[in-house]
């Protein structure tokens, strides 16, 4: 690629601490604010000025670079002018995150559902989960820090419940010295599946007993006393690289959100952040006429957000973490979401914007999870669990009339089914703990059935042998000859 390809337009990126509402320059990798320990969000203080264009110049540009060739712009960076407007195209990490699809529900699954729904299937990025997004963005700018000031060293560290940490390691093998990658994770809360990618990348991986929130109070100790580069969402930079779900969503529809609602597990509130915050930039500039309605989903063994918000008068709410328990959508089992402060900023501008209703928070059972999960792959679909637990909110928003049938429901599934198989199999076995509160439903199970045993295979000659398994098979299936 050469520069002539790569956008010209730098904006001016700052630090924004959503507590004292002071401002630091991006010289500096910044976690929290260094004066009152607040939340960051990342501001271009040009951005205005690119309304300067048309709506139709950002959607033209923005369709033309969806089939571009060129490295920097394949990925999220296509939104180059939306996201992180001061990298050079030598910076940008591309692994293949972003683009990925958007597929409809068949007929038989969105006449169940009683709406129109579409997955979009996150678990088709590299590391087969959202956080490809985030990273790609975040190690992008470790690059731009690493050139401009000739560092020669930088360990980076995230806390997981197993994705972020596929990412990071990931990403960080990729990029190679002089970065190296180190995750912490609550010691068997973590899927096989999951710990086998960073591993497998070549992390450094440590595990302590506790949960998600256990491993992020060490991470931030890290953070706040030691040279490291912290790479869960409290990097706002992870936050600019998510918000490209959102700018995909809309370009998919042609930039027509009206009559859309976006579906989203909670988790440590990262990613809804980030997609409330790229619609709010798309509406800003008038690239989309109206706001989708975005809904928040919660188990309600993990639901301090969803608690916050079930006060209707707001001057009552009031934010208090949780205890949580185990979860079978365990990547979002975090009862102190760090970007909460992000929330409610955002969601206070959605509503402003698109009124009472734009934004909600639903609670779900386990039960309603799992089961989600099995519903939507029994049509089709490659969901993870949290992928399940949109399904639940949707069912959930149906019964309590928040969602029309005229509306168009968008569900994020965060990550590829395989990595959650376990949670299948538990219930397709009826093995999980009682911690779980899940009573699998028989008529649900789906096991493998055995034709004929090794024993009978031994005493059969092969021409014995194949002739009996296949009348095994045809008395199962209850097959008529030709």
């Amino acid at each position: 690629m050469t520069n002539n390809d790569f956008p010209t337009y730098r904006g001016n990126m700052e630090y924004y601490c959503l507590g004292c509402e002071d401002r630091f320059a991006v010289g500096e990798l910044h976690y929290t604010c260094p004066k009152c320990g607040g939340v960051f969000l990342l501001e271009d203080t040009w951005f205005d000025s690119l309304a300067e264009n048309p709506p139709v110049y950002w959607k033209s540009l923005f369709d033309k670079r969806a089939s571009s060739k060129a490295t920097a712009l394949r990925g999220i960076f296509r939104f180059y002018e939306l996201m992180a407007p001061i990298l050079e195209p030598q910076d940008i990490v591309y692994l293949g995150e972003g683009n990925t699809p958007l597929i409809e529900a068949n007929a038989a699954l969105s006449k169940h559902l009683g709406v129109p729904m579409a997955f979009k299937n996150d678990g088709q990025n590299p590391s087969a989960s959202f956080k490809d997004r985030g990273m790609a963005c975040a190690f992008s700018y470790l690059k731009n820090l690493v050139r401009e000031n000739g560092w020669d060293s930088v360990l980076t560290v995230c806390a997981s419940t197993g994705d972020t940490s596929a990412a990071a390691a990931l990403y960080a093998a990729y990029v190679g010295d002089p970065i190296t990658s180190v995750v912490i994770l609550p010691q068997g809360k973590v899927t096989p599946q999951q710990l086998a990618q960073p591993l497998g990348s070549g992390a450094v991986v440590l595990e302590v007993p506790g949960v998600f929130d256990d491993c992020m109070k060490v991470v931030e100790h890290l953070a706040d006393n030691y040279r490291v580069a912290l790479l869960n969402s409290k990097n706002a930079w992870r936050i600019l690289g998510q918000e490209s779900y959102a700018f995909e969503v809309a370009q998919w529809y042609d930039w027509d959100t009206y009559r859309k609602a976006v579906f989203v597990p909670i988790g440590n509130a990262g990613n809804v952040t980030a997609i409330m915050s790229g619609f709010l930039k798309l509406q800003r500039l008038g690239v989309i006429p109206s706001l989708p309605r975005i809904f928040g989903v919660q188990s309600a063994h993990a639901d301090p957000v969803y608690r916050y918000y079930a006060a209707d008068d707001p001057a009552k709410r009031v934010f208090e973490p949780v205890s949580v328990t185990p979860s079978v959508a365990q990547a979002a089992m975090i009862g102190n979401p760090v970007s909460f402060p992000r929330v409610k900023h955002f969601a206070d501008q959605y509503e402003k914007i698109g009124g009472p209703g734009s934004f909600q928070v639903i609670q779900v059972e386990e039960q309603a999870i799992v089961e989600g999960m099995l519903l939507a792959n029994r049509h089709g679909h490659i969901s993870c669990t949290q992928g399940g637990e949109c399904v639940a909110g949707l069912i959930r928003a149906r019964e309590l009339g928040l969602i029309e049938p005229s509306e168009t429901a968008i569900l994020d599934a965060t990550a590829h089914s395989l990595k959650f198989i376990g949670f299948q199999d538990m219930y397709f076995s009826n093995t999980f703990p009682p911690e779980y509160g899940i009573t699998p439903k028989k008529e649900l199970a789906n096991l493998p059935e055995l034709m004929i045993t090794p024993e009978e295979k031994a005493r059969l000659t092969p021409e014995e042998y194949t002739v009996k398994a296949a009348q095994n098979v045809v008395a199962r299936l209850g097959l008529t000859g030709k």
